[in-house]
């Protein structure tokens, strides 16, 4: 089937969001918003402003939802994947240092040695395998412009040990060597992370690596629904959780991952102000949207979340 709407205008775009119930009260202003960011990404916005019947949500809006509340909304998930990504490039250099002295130790070529792998990676028939794992790394030094890597290319080849390699590493790229890695050196590096299964810490790098590609593309954060579920581990070792762990819902939803971030940031830089940063963000520049059915728990915050860390004294 060919697509065969036609083109729209601001003022059409307007016409017809005010026809299914949307309050413009600033047609100016709209239409600026609407030339700067694009209909369909503040369409991801005023989605949760439409009403639902039978479980599905119709043209129509809630009455009472504005255009304002959804730039509102906008910003407020701006601000916070700017939030989320500072942390982030924080634990995404942490990791590159860890996996790259744990396996360097070994072989200064580690990243290259299948023995140092799992056989389910090693010999992987379906996903992505450790041959194809240094395909791609080869074309990360290939394409690389840094002049560390230039001056080693030129002197030694693809070839550089992994101390220098891992600074091409992507979120994803490091997510997915450490999933690779042998069990016990995987959770030589979990605990230094305050996790004694390094399964578990594997899930959460994936996790991560998904909410860093989207901050990474501009996509909506705040309210969405997360593919790539963590596995979270024992109220009894890491005690957060435990809200969690009682209620399934909260664990496809942002805000589980934004905890996970503070807790390996605890690690990474126990004086950093990130995390009140993000509860101030949370709590201050959230938009009303009380009177159309919105508020934080949305992004899935639990019940008591401002006690789940303590912000005085401990402050990541």
């Amino acid at each position: 089937m060919l697509y065969d709407k036609p083109w729209s205008s601001c003022e059409d775009m307007i016409v017809r969001l005010r026809a299914r119930g949307l309050i413009i009260v600033d047609d100016e202003k709209a239409t600026s918003y609407l030339s700067r960011i694009g209909y369909y990404r503040l369409s991801g916005y005023w989605y949760s402003f439409r009403q639902l019947k039978e479980k599905e949500r119709i043209d129509q809006f809630i009455a009472g939802a504005t255009f304002e509340q959804a730039v509102q909304l906008y910003v407020f998930d701006k601000k916070l994947r700017l939030l989320v990504m500072d942390a982030l490039e924080r634990i995404e250099i942490a990791f590159r240092v860890e996996i790259a002295n744990l396996l360097g130790k070994k072989d200064p070529f580690a990243y290259r040695n299948p023995d140092l792998f799992h056989d389910k990676f090693v010999n992987a028939r379906s996903g992505i395998s450790h041959k194809s794992w240094l395909t791609k790394q080869e074309g990360l030094i290939h394409r690389s412009r840094e002049k560390f890597i230039d001056h080693n290319k030129k002197k030694y080849g693809l070839s550089l040990p992994i101390w220098i390699t891992c600074e091409v590493w992507d979120f994803g790229s490091l997510s997915i060597l450490y999933g690779g890695m042998e069990e016990k050196d995987q959770d030589a590096i979990a605990n230094k992370f305050g996790l004694s299964n390094g399964r578990v810490l594997a899930t959460w790098l994936r996790s991560l690596n998904y909410i860093r590609n989207l901050c990474a593309h501009h996509s909506r954060l705040w309210n969405r629904n997360i593919v790539e579920i963590p596995r979270l581990p024992s109220k009894n070792e890491v005690p957060w959780v435990a809200s969690f762990i009682k209620d399934q819902r909260l664990k496809s939803r942002p805000f589980l991952l934004l905890c996970i971030t503070k807790h390996l940031m605890d690690s990474i830089n126990p004086s950093s102000t990130w995390w009140s940063r993000l509860s101030n963000l949370m709590l201050t520049e959230m938009p009303d949207l009380r009177d159309i059915g919105l508020d934080l728990k949305s992004m899935g915050v639990t019940e008591n979340w401002t006690q789940l860390f303590s912000l005085e004294g401990n402050k990541s």
